[in-house]
């Protein structure tokens, strides 16, 4: 063996172990829609050129929020009758036995859960609560069973943790309605009053659970007729550390925030029924929660902040998640300057930007509820192109490799190309022959390994109550 062949082969040898961790680092979902740019992608794969559905499931469940994949799983929270909460975990693979992996519903889950999770060294990271009720829970469980290994209740009126968390330093953020922002430390926590590691905690879960299962055995055995499986809601409930709270009655934060680097971006809303929060961009320390700069918006965020290198894109409407307000709807797109609050550049748009926008290759891109789907350019505003689905779109779209996916109100998804607006593909899944659906897609697709992913929401609408479905959708 040669000198050269030699050392190459010993850093070859170092670097292997390394692999893997890489790997698991560029699919992190520590964020809303994968990353600060809010693409709905983080692998760096192409989606699927020409649609075909590889599977689908469906279900009478309504799924509000993005679907989030990591790995070989897929994470979606539904509601179902009398807004009953669950949160599964599916699998992904077209030849599995089972496509649900484990569920969480009542009793552990007691209030309506609308977030998409943040995941984060095997944990996932979630809330509950929705704009109907008062008071909340951040949830987070093991990733692999779905086994809880805390609870934080955030009390109050107008409380609830819609937006999804975002986890970064050790920490993890949330918006809480009227509770403003928390900043939680999620490796540390209290039981019985006593601070403990969170490994500490998990040995003591996991071996709670394991007496629950085997006392579950015992009572089959003595009396199966009347043996009652053990449920999550017994295990003890241990605290995380309540870093700092900021905006407390003073703002109402439904969107996911994003940080970067020492920032924290917050995107509050007014509610003119109630007359309460803030309608603004704010900017606070990460450290501390204290507020670095408040920028005033027209309409309301609900969307939240995508960043992209010093900039941060905020859109708006004037209505939410209501399909009977959607005529006379208006929408905003504001540009801001991370570094002082200042506002680079506005512009407005005959239909609200419900979702979030998403920045690829130096375009701003955003969903309408005018049927269109636009694109402009970061630093000047100046429009790209418009895409004409003929149908309003509530959705953030997703964008992998200079292709914009994008799903309406009908349940059509639209593959657009990023650099003309041009479209590619479209793919009905109401009228699709393995599907037969319809139904309205309320959170955003995202593309993970090659597929794109898709969940739909019959709320209310054209196809109230009509079932709903989770759907994977591959090259051609």
């Amino acid at each position: 063996m040669s000198l050269v062949r030699f050392f190459l082969l010993i850093l070859l040898c170092a670097f292997a172990p390394l692999r893997e961790p890489l790997l698991l680092a560029a699919e992190s979902w520590s964020t809303y829609r994968g990353n600060p740019e809010r693409t709905g992608h983080t692998d760096g794969l192409p989606g699927p050129a020409s649609p075909k559905v590889l599977w689908v499931l469906k279900s009478q469940e309504h799924f509000i929020a993005s679907p989030l994949p990591f790995g070989d799983k897929l994470y979606v929270s539904g509601l179902g009758a009398f807004n009953v909460s669950s949160f599964s975990c599916l699998n992904v693979d077209p030849k599995a036995a089972q496509r649900t992996a484990w569920t969480k519903t009542t009793p552990y889950l007691k209030l309506p859960t609308v977030s998409s999770p943040a995941v984060i060294d095997g944990k996932l990271i979630f809330g509950d609560g929705m704009h109907q009720t008062d008071g909340a829970i951040l949830h987070c469980l093991k990733i692999d069973k779905g086994l809880p290994l805390w609870q934080l209740p955030v009390p109050g009126t107008l409380v609830h943790l819609e937006g999804s968390p975002t986890v970064a330093g050790g920490r993890a953020y949330v918006g809480g309605g009227a509770a403003g922002v928390l900043c939680i430390d999620y490796n540390r926590v209290t039981l019985d009053g006593k601070e403990l590691e969170l490994a500490a905690v998990q040995k003591l879960l996991d071996q709670k659970w394991t007496e629950l299962l085997a006392k579950y055995e015992v009572d089959k055995k003595k009396d199966p007729d009347f043996a009652v499986p053990p449920n999550e809601d017994q295990l003890p409930k241990p605290l995380p550390i309540k870093v700092w709270q900021q905006g407390q009655d003073k703002w109402h934060v439904d969107a996911p925030v994003a940080v970067v680097g020492d920032s924290v971006l917050v995107a509050s809303a007014y509610l003119d029924k109630e007359k309460a929060g803030d309608r603004a961009l704010i900017c606070l320390d990460a450290k501390t929660g204290a507020v670095r700069w408040n920028t005033p918006l027209a309409l309301n965020p609900w969307g939240g902040p995508t960043v992209a290198g010093n900039l941060a894109v905020v859109s708006g409407s004037s209505i939410g998640y209501d399909p009977k307000s959607l005529n006379g709807a208006k929408g905003a797109l504001t540009v801001i300057d991370l570094a002082n609050g200042q506002v680079k550049w506005t512009k407005e748009i005959p239909g609200g930007v419900v979702g979030c926008a998403l920045v690829a290759q130096g375009k701003v891109v955003v969903t309408a509820t005018d049927s269109k789907v636009r694109a402009f350019g970061l630093v000047d505003g100046e429009r790209a192109w418009s895409y004409d689905a003929k149908i309003p779109l509530y959705a953030p779209p997703a964008e992998a490799n200079g292709i914009v996916y994008a799903g309406d109100l009908k349940g059509v998804v639209h593959a657009i190309r990023l650099d003309s607006g041009a479209g590619v593909w479209t793919l009905d899944l109401g009228n699709h022959a393995e599907v037969k659906a319809p139904g309205m897609i309320y959170g955003g697709p995202v593309v993970h390994r090659g597929r794109l992913f898709v969940a739909t929401c019959n709320l209310e609408g054209l196809y109230a109550r009509q079932p709903t479905i989770v759907a994977c959708i591959a090259q051609e």
